[in-house]
């Protein structure tokens, strides 16, 4: 994805969450992440632990880079957790590169939440 249009699509995405939960400011790839976390986990409540905001986050992330083959889910727990299986492993070094290969995949994510929704 060409530079311009991944700032459009990513700063689209921004808006997009900002408005749903009517917040003020935009939010930023972490927040997104766990939104997505959550997502993935399928159910919400008022408040998360530390360690399940990062496991949110880390489901999150598994997701996102299953896109690419790097991760491939294995199921739930009995506590309903979804768990992921590394394929291959993410060589990506540098976190601008790390996190421009995640902004693509949160457009991706969302553009296929957005055709689910029709």
């Amino acid at each position: 994805m060409e530079e311009w249009k991944l700032d459009f699509e990513w700063l689209r995405v921004r808006h997009l969450v900002k408005d749903a939960f009517n917040r003020e400011n935009l939010p930023d790839l972490n927040a997104i992440l766990f939104l997505i976390g959550i997502q993935e986990l399928g159910r919400w409540k008022t408040s998360f632990t530390k360690e399940e905001k990062q496991d949110l986050m880390h489901i999150a992330v598994c997701r996102l880079l299953s896109y690419d083959g790097y991760y491939e889910f294995v199921g739930r727990d009995e506590d309903g957790w979804p768990h992921w299986n590394m394929v291959k492993p993410f060589t990506t070094k540098g976190v601008d590169e790390q996190e421009q290969i995640l902004k693509t995949k949160v457009i991706q994510y969302f553009i296929d939440w957005e055709k689910e929704k029709l």
